[in-house]
């Protein structure tokens, strides 16, 4: 490959390269190259850092293609910050790829980066993670915890069914302190989440007013503990009414301190991310995404 023509890295997710998941990467590859682009397919992690560690490569690339679903857009933002991202939804949920209204299609995802339109957003961190869309503390990560650790292949919707049966049966409901940027007195509940991008699982809104580009997370604290308060509150959220309740609480911050008297579960972007103590902090317009641009969006709906 010609390091000195414009070049796009994919990083593909193994389990998607198969079935459509193959058909849709074999048409990025075929459009880019009408496109007068350079697409070069990535596997092995460690074949792409190898290609990036040269500054040629790394300056005359267009982008990192996230071949997969927000597990492989999380590999690439983790790995390659500051570097313009694209990314092909090829898993369960793609709820980044949702949010930016970005088609399961290759064709059109090449034409994307042909077009160059980007959109600066937030990230957010914890520890040395970053993450995209939202955290949560409590219940709802416990379920991921399951499920990941059961995981012996790809997710589906279904996998989650036995963990949450676990979850409602076994889970103790510690009560969570956050201490919101300099506040000195925590607010207290049993249930967390800490959202950045206004998409969930399920098609579930649970801060409908997140921004990605505000600064700020958008913070629901669930208060009450048991299953049956968590039933009552999934029911609620499911039907956007859940910002009415008096033991449902809304807040924003730059900045989460999170700690609890036991460690407590956490999860982003539906990957578990340890537990309890830790703090979340937004990082202000780190991410570079291709999007595309009303017109073809208009064109991919009709």
């Amino acid at each position: 490959m010609s390091v000195n023509r414009p070049w796009v890295a994919i990083q593909r997710n193994p389990k998607s390269g198969a079935g459509s998941g193959r058909t849709q990467l074999l048409e990025l590859i075929a459009h880019l190259r009408k496109h007068g682009l350079r697409p070069r397919l990535f596997s092995r992690r460690e074949r792409l850092n190898k290609c990036l560690d040269d500054p040629q490569r790394r300056e005359n690339l267009a982008c990192v293609v996230a071949a997969g679903g927000d597990g492989t857009v999380g590999d690439v933002i983790n790995r390659f910050p500051g570097l313009r991202v694209a990314i092909l939804p090829l898993g369960t949920e793609n709820l980044l790829a949702r949010y930016l209204r970005i088609p399961h299609s290759g064709q059109a995802v090449a034409e994307i980066i042909a077009a160059a339109r980007t959109r600066r957003l937030d990230l957010c961190s914890v520890g040395d993670r970053r993450f995209a869309i939202m955290a949560s503390f409590g219940f709802d990560a416990d379920v991921v915890h399951r499920t990941h650790a059961r995981r012996t292949g790809h997710l589906t919707k279904f996998s989650y069914l036995q963990p949450i049966y676990h979850s409602l049966r076994k889970y103790r409901y510690p009560e969570l302190r956050l201490y919101l940027d300099d506040a000195e007195v925590p607010v207290c509940g049993r249930l967390a989440i800490l959202v950045n991008l206004p998409v969930y699982a399920m098609g579930l809104r649970v801060a409908e007013s997140a921004r990605g580009d505000d600064g700020h997370l958008d913070l629901r604290l669930f208060q009450r503990r048991s299953a049956f308060q968590m039933l009552r509150y999934l029911y609620k959220v499911s039907l956007g009414m859940h910002e009415e309740l008096d033991d449902v609480q809304t807040a924003w911050a730059q900045r989460v301190r999170i700690e609890a008297d036991e460690p407590v579960p956490i999860q982003v972007d539906g990957d578990p991310a340890g537990w309890t103590p830790a703090e979340i902090l937004v990082l202000p317009s780190a991410l570079d995404v291709l999007v595309p641009d009303a017109e073809q969006n208009d064109n991919l709906r009709q």
